[in-house]
């Protein structure tokens, strides 16, 4: 009877040993099938926005012009109406939208990389700001990321202050593509635009500037960190008018997402890249990242490295003992940088 009991107990032993090994297993499979599922969300997340980036704009200029050749052509009509009455919207800070900034969307776009913002010293919300943001990179998924939606939580890190990212103003002259890019507190880099957001919109303001714009682009390459700042002090001279303080601003990692074709200078590509840049206001420029399915391949989907935002010590405006004259300023090109270059490293 002991010999039969024993036994007994050895069976119930392995098949529970069985049991917990094959839900063990199934843990472990389901474990990795979601982990999978997440990182094909998060490259989804990130491949949407590159596909708006670069063709929402004329993609929805081409369907509204084939509507006006259709029966639905008053659809067409509807929205150039809306459109002509709404024109000057962005030029006064758009319509953010809150619930499309803290889509969930955004932060799987935050995960595949991913991307961090870092506090360094807290905002006043009774001040104004100018960030001016390095490096462009080639598509400036940091600076979209950290201020153009609540993906790295950028509301909770500086309470009470509204980021507006300020891009090309021809984007708002896109059809769609101008009230998605409103509806997440992006706004022209213009005057008009800079002026009305400092003077008339309250305090609290923050408007990020990717100061090297097009021209910067055009230097971004994996391993190399070059600024374009030379003849770009517009920023600066609006920051002393309105008594705005500058914030130098750098994401580290955001020239590595993506690999360029770079052109030399004198180059019959650069003479292009330059062309179109004073002309049309971006430069092209011939890049590649991942593929969908494989990093292996070629695409648009940017590599997923690390990029780390970090805001450097307000610099004071000219309201402050460190600035007593905004005209003294303006009237000394050869000094006006001086509050920007200070503060960085």
């Amino acid at each position: 009877m002991k010999t039969l009991i024993a036994a007994y107990s050895g069976v119930l032993r392995g098949t529970g040993s069985s049991i917990l090994s094959a839900l063990q297993d199934l843990f472990s499979i389901t474990w990795l099938n979601r982990s999978k599922v997440e990182k094909q969300l998060q490259v989804i997340s990130v491949l949407q926005w590159v596909l708006s980036f670069l063709v929402l704009g004329v993609a929805c200029s081409a369907i509204l012009m084939y509507t006006f050749c259709t029966d639905c052509w008053l659809i067409a009509v509807l929205y150039f109406t809306w459109l002509a009455f709404d024109w000057n919207t962005p030029k006064k800070g758009g319509r953010r939208s809150q619930w499309v900034r803290n889509w969930a969307v955004w932060r799987y776009f935050r995960d595949y990389f991913p991307i961090q913002l870092v506090k360094t010293h807290n905002l006043l919300t009774t001040r104004n700001y100018i960030f001016g943001y390095h490096p462009h990179g080639i598509m400036g998924l940091g600076a979209f990321c950290n201020f153009s939606t609540e993906a790295t939580e950028v509301s909770k890190k500086f309470p009470g202050i509204r980021p507006y990212l300020a891009t090309l103003a021809g984007n708002f002259r896109m059809p769609v593509l101008r009230e998605y890019l409103m509806s997440g507190g992006i706004c022209p880099v213009n005057r008009d635009t800079i002026d009305y957001l400092l003077s008339k919109n309250g305090s609290g303001n923050a408007i990020i500037i990717v100061v090297g714009g097009a021209a910067e682009s055009l230097s971004s390459m994996p391993g190399k960190n070059a600024v374009t700042l030379r003849n770009r002090k517009g920023f600066v001279k609006l920051a002393l008018r309105h008594g705005a303080d500058l914030v130098p601003t750098y994401s580290f990692g955001e020239n590595e997402v993506y690999k360029q074709v770079i052109f030399e200078e004198g180059s019959w590509g650069r003479w292009v890249q330059k062309k179109f840049q004073k002309y049309i206001g971006f430069a092209p420029c011939i890049f590649h990242g991942r593929g969908l399915f494989s990093s292996d391949t070629w695409g648009l989907v940017p590599y997923s490295k690390p990029i780390t935002t970090v805001g450097e010590h307000p610099q004071p405006g000219p309201l402050t003992s460190r600035c007593p004259t905004a005209s003294l300023w303006e009237n000394e090109d050869s000094r006006l940088g001086y509050l920007f270059l200070t503060s960085m490293p």
